[in-house]
């Protein structure tokens, strides 16, 4: 059966690119995609050659709406037996290339689940155009969905999302870790927060809570895109940042590793994440977890056993997390590490092969 990837965009590389990346070297299909890092995908340990359909701009809403357009028009069903969709933008792409299947990460957070929250955070005068935006990719996103075959999500999360916004019954495959590339090798000085740079995964509480923490240390790998909200939230972080906590970006996989081994644990503060593939590298690293008590959080970290799941998270609520769990972080290792096997990549892909029959 020969396969193809379609695949939002690949010059930022976060857990749903790696996804995708994954499903083409594991399927051994081609990935199509826009704008293309290619330094950027083989620094995460990817020797894969993404097939570019056009570049897109870098500021929101005209790289979404490109995006859709250009997988609207893409036409690939002479070429390949089956689609695999792996983003929500990509998602037109059902239209004319079948038979096909969507794995969803979610569906349109600023238009959906996030849509008061994106609402909320701009510029009061742009608000109006905000709402005709999202009147009309609401139903361009209902009209395209009719033509996907099936439907898989990373989360039961993200399962609840596409029942309720798009009516579409659906089956769970979590995504994948390849969890023996990440090992534990000591308890080191300094906590480790790997995240997108931007708002709604709350950054900022973990900088704000780590100013009340002078004697701990906070490392966040965090990944952005060129764009002016990326950008505008990235000098924010930057902004606020005290003197106990290290911003980086732009780091290879194995380096990542590493800073997951050496690590006291992990925290991640996003809101509602759909699933959350960065708590199960910590957990395949030995290292415990902090997170906010909702969304896909839920799914992977076990309170009291993995780490700690925080009900209604703020700064002070961190903070006592932070210290609660770092009198004795060792004490987590074996369940992490028993908790992530559950999933490792060939469990991924051999569910993935199930429901596309190979």
């Amino acid at each position: 059966m020969k396969l193809a990837i379609l695949h939002n965009y690949l010059d930022n590389i976060g857990g749903a690119e790696r996804v995708g990346l994954t499903l083409a070297r594991n399927l051994n299909a081609d990935i199509y995609s826009t704008s293309i890092n290619h330094e950027a995908i083989k620094k995460q340990g990817f020797n894969i050659k993404p097939i570019s359909i056009g570049k897109v701009p870098i500021n929101a809403p005209f790289r979404q709406q490109a995006t859709l357009n250009k997988f609207r028009r893409l036409n690939l069903r002479d070429e390949y037996d089956y689609f695999i969709i792996d983003g929500d933008w990509a998602m037109s792409g059902a239209v004319n290339n079948k038979p096909n299947m969507w794995y969803v990460h979610s569906p349109i957070r600023e238009i959906w689940d996030l849509y008061e929250y994106s609402k909320n955070n701009m510029f009061f005068l742009g608000r109006p155009l905000f709402d005709v935006w999202v009147k009309y990719n609401r139903y361009l996103n209902k009209k395209y969905i009719r033509h996907v075959n099936k439907i898989v999500c990373n989360s039961i999360n993200t399962q609840q999302r596409v029942k309720k916004y798009l009516k579409r019954d659906s089956v769970v495959i979590n995504p994948p870790t390849e969890t023996k590339r990440f090992y534990y090798k000591k308890t080191g000085d300094y906590w480790l927060s790997v995240s997108r740079l931007i708002n709604h995964k709350r950054v900022d509480m973990q900088m704000k809570a780590f100013r009340k923490l002078p004697n701990e240390k906070l490392v966040i790998v965090g990944c952005y895109e060129q764009s002016k909200q990326f950008l505008d939230y990235t000098n924010y972080l930057k902004k606020i940042k005290p003197d106990n906590v290290t911003l980086i970006h732009n780091v290879d996989f194995s380096k990542l590793v590493d800073l997951y081994a050496n690590c006291k644990g992990f925290i991640t503060t996003a809101i509602d994440e759909d699933f959350g593939m960065t708590p199960v590298e910590a957990m395949a690293s030995g290292k415990p977890v902090i997170a906010s008590n909702e969304g896909g959080y839920k799914e992977t970290v076990v309170d009291g056993v993995t780490g700690k799941l925080v009900n209604d998270i703020n700064v002070e609520k961190l903070v006592k997390a932070i210290k609660e769990v770092g009198k004795n972080p060792e004490s987590y290792k074996s369940a992490c590490l028993k908790k992530s096997k559950k999933f490792d990549v060939k469990i991924f892909i051999k569910k993935i092969k199930r429901e596309i029959g190979v």
